[in-house]
C-alpha cells in the first residue's frame, strides 16, 4: 500500500497474460501481494519472467490485462509509479558511465525532488553503506562489475523508497558484499518498505521472507 502508514503493491493477473508486443505471454495467470515490511523473493531460471514481472510491478510494462494497484488504486505508468514512491534497482544496472559514483545518486536523488543538500548528504551515506566511500568520485566505467552493481544498489537506497524493487542485485557480488546488500535490503523492510527481490541465487532467496518462483510462464509460492 502506498500511502498512510502501510505501503502494498499488487498485481492480479489472475486471466491475464504479461509479455511483450502481440507474441506468446511471457507470464500468464499470475497474482501477488507484496507486503510492507518485508522481503519477497521472486526466483527462477534465467528466461523465467523475473525480469518481466518487476518491469510491471515498476509500471513499465503494462499487462495486457489484470491489474497492478497501489494503495489499491492502478500503478499507472513508470513516471506515475516514480512518483509513488517507486525504486526499481536495474538488472543492467542503468548507471550513466560518464558520471562518477557519486554523481549516478546525486542527480537520481534531485531528479526525483531532492535538495541539493539532501543529494550530497543521502549519496555519501548509500555509497558508505555499500562499500564505495573511496570511489565515490570514480567514473562509473572506472569501477570494476560488482563495484557498478553496489553503485546501482546506493542509488536505490538513497531514494528512499515506499517500494523497493531490486533485480538480481547480488549476482555479481562476492559473499561478503552479498550478505551486506542483503541487510541493507533487510533494513529498508524494517523501515516500512515493501522489497522485492528477483534471485536465481538460493541463499539470497533463503534470506527473505516469502518466495514466488516462476517456471514455464506462471508462477507458485514456494514460501507464502
Amino acid at each position: 500500500m502506498i500511502g498512510g502508514s502501510e505501503y502494498m503493491l499488487t498485481m492480479d493477473l489472475t486471466t491475464a497474460d504479461l509479455g511483450y508486443g502481440a507474441g506468446d505471454p511471457v507470464l500468464r495467470d499470475v497474482t501477488v501481494t507484496a507486503r510492507p515490511g518485508e522481503i519477497l523473493a521472486v526466483t527462477g531460471t534465467s528466461g523465467a519472467g523475473k525480469t518481466t514481472l518487476l518491469s510491471a510491478l515498476a509500471g513499465l510494462l503494462a499487462p495486457r490485462s489484470g491489474t497492478v494497484t497501489a494503495d489499491g488504486s492502478p500503478l499507472g505508468d513508470r513516471d506515475a509509479a516514480v512518483g509513488r514512491g517507486v525504486v526499481l534497482i536495474p538488472q543492467e544496472n542503468g548507471l550513466a558511465a560518464i558520471l562518477t559514483a557519486a554523481e549516478n545518486v546525486s542527480v537520481a536523488v534531485i531528479a526525483t525532488g531532492g535538495t541539493p543538500a539532501d543529494a550530497r548528504r543521502r549519496t555519501a551515506d548509500a555509497l558508505a553503506a555499500v562499500g564505495l566511500a573511496g570511489q565515490a568520485n570514480q567514473l562509473i566505467e572506472e569501477l570494476s562489475g560488482g563495484q557498478q552493481q553496489r553503485a546501482a544498489i546506493a542509488r536505490g537506497l538513497a531514494l528512499r523508497g515506499r517500494v523497493v524493487l531490486a533485480d538480481e542485485v547480488t549476482s555479481e557480488l562476492d559473499a561478503a558484499n552479498r550478505q551486506k546488500v542483503l541487510e541493507l535490503l533487510r533494513a529498508e523492510a524494517a523501515r516500512g518498505a515493501t522489497v522485492v527481490l528477483a534471485t536465481h541465487d538460493p541463499e539470497a532467496a533463503a534470506a527473505c521472507d516469502r518466495e514466488l518462483h516462476l517456471a514455464d510462464g506462471t508462477a507458485s509460492w514456494t514460501r507464502s
